[in-house]
C-alpha cells in the first residue's frame, strides 16, 4: 500500500512537469521494478500529445551534434524538449558508455530540456527495450517534441519507425557506399533526409544521389509526402531552422492526412506484441532452470534431440502450444 501511495505521488508530480519525478520514473522503468507497469498504465491516459522524432543514421554522421542544435532551435521556439540518446551496450561487460550525456552537457542546465541516455542492453533495432515506456513518461510530463537518437548500427534501425512519428535519416558526405546501402531498407523508413556537415566536400553530391534514389522509388513517386533533403552544418548552426520547419510540416501532414492515427495504431500493436513476447520469455526463465537449460542444449548439440521438439515441449509447458 505504501509503494502504491508513493507511486501515485510520483505520478502526480510528474504530470506537473517535475523533472526529478520524471527522472525517478525513468529509473523505475529502466530497472523494471514492481509497480512500473501500473504507473505506465496510468501515464498512458495523459500521453499522446508529443511529436516523437527519430534520429537515425550510421555512426559518425554527426547525429549527437545535430540533436543538440535541434534542441536549441526548439527551445528558441519556446518548446519543452526531451531527448533519449541510446548508446550501444558491450556484449562482453554489459556496460555502456553513455557518451551523449557528456556531449549534451551544455543543455543540461536548461529547465526546459530533459536528457536521458539509455543503454541498448542488447536490444535489436538500435533502441533500448524501455524506450517506448520512457517516451510515454516524457510525453505525460509535457515534453514536446521528444527526440530519440538511435545507436546507429545501420539497417537494423528500422525499429525506430515503430516508436517515432517522424524519422530523420542522417547522412554525411565522404562515407563511400552509404547512400547506395540505403536502397535496401533505410530508404523506406525515412520521412526526412539530412545531409550533415554541408561545409565538407561532397555534400551537394550526396544530396543529389539521395534525390536520385528517391526519384527511382516507385512508392515515393506517387506518395503525398515529398521527402525533403535538408543540408545542415551542426557545428556552424546552418540549416537547423529549415530542418525544424520541415519537421513541423511533416507533423501537420500526418495530422491532416490521418496518417498520424495510423502510425499510432501500428506502434501500439508493436508495443503489445513486444510486451507479450517479454512476458513469455520471463515465464520461460521461471519454468526452466539453468541446469535444465544446460541439459537441453547439450542434448541438442549432441544431436540426441532437435530444437523443434524441445521448443514444442516448452510451449506445452507454458500453455501456448497449438
Amino acid at each position: 500500500m505504501q509503494n502504491q501511495n508513493q507511486n501515485q505521488q510520483l505520478i502526480e508530480r510528474l504530470l506537473t512537469g517535475d523533472r526529478r519525478a520524471l527522472a525517478r520514473m525513468v529509473t523505475l522503468i529502466e530497472n523494471g521494478v514492481p509497480g512500473a507497469r501500473e504507473c505506465l498504465a496510468e501515464l498512458h491516459r495523459h500521453a499522446g500529445h508529443a511529436h516523437i522524432i527519430g534520429v537515425t543514421g550510421a555512426p559518425g554522421v554527426g547525429k549527437s551534434t545535430l540533436v543538440t542544435q535541434l534542441t536549441r532551435e526548439f527551445r528558441r521556439r519556446e518548446r519543452r524538449v526531451a531527448v533519449i540518446a541510446v548508446d550501444p551496450t558491450s556484449p562482453f561487460s554489459g556496460g555502456a558508455l553513455l557518451g551523449d550525456r557528456i556531449r549534451m552537457m551544455e543543455l543540461a542546465g536548461d529547465p526546459g530540456v530533459f536528457i536521458r541516455s539509455m543503454a541498448s542492453r542488447g536490444s535489436l533495432g538500435g533502441l533500448s527495450a524501455a524506450t517506448r515506456d520512457v517516451v510515454r513518461a516524457m510525453d505525460a510530463a509535457g515534453y514536446d517534441p521528444i527526440l530519440i537518437e538511435t545507436v546507429g548500427t545501420g539497417q537494423a534501425e528500422v525499429e525506430i519507425m515503430r516508436a517515432a512519428h517522424s524519422v530523420m535519416v542522417v547522412c554525411a558526405p565522404g562515407l563511400g557506399d552509404e547512400v547506395q546501402a540505403l536502397k535496401a531498407g533505410i530508404l523506406e523508413i525515412a520521412d526526412l533526409f539530412v545531409v550533415s556537415k554541408k561545409d565538407k566536400p561532397g555534400a551537394n553530391q550526396t544530396a543529389a544521389e539521395l534525390a536520385m534514389l528517391l526519384s527511382l522509388a516507385p512508392d515515393r513517386r506517387t506518395a503525398a509526402w515529398r521527402i525533403p533533403i535538408v543540408l545542415t552544418s551542426a557545428l556552424k548552426g546552418e540549416g537547423i531552422d529549415q530542418l525544424v520547419e520541415a519537421l513541423e510540416r511533416h507533423r501537420r501532414f500526418l495530422q491532416e492526412s490521418g496518417l498520424l492515427q495510423q502510425r499510432a495504431q501500428r506502434q501500439i500493436r508493436s508495443e503489445i506484441e513486444a510486451l507479450i513476447v517479454q512476458r513469455v520469455l520471463q515465464s520461460l526463465e521461471e519454468q526452466v532452470s539453468p541446469d535444465e537449460w544446460r541439459r537441453l542444449l547439450s542434448e541438442i548439440n549432441q544431436r540426441a534431440r532437435d530444437p523443434y521438439s524441445v521448443a514444442r515441449e516448452l510451449e506445452t509447458r507454458l500453455g501456448i502450444s497449438h
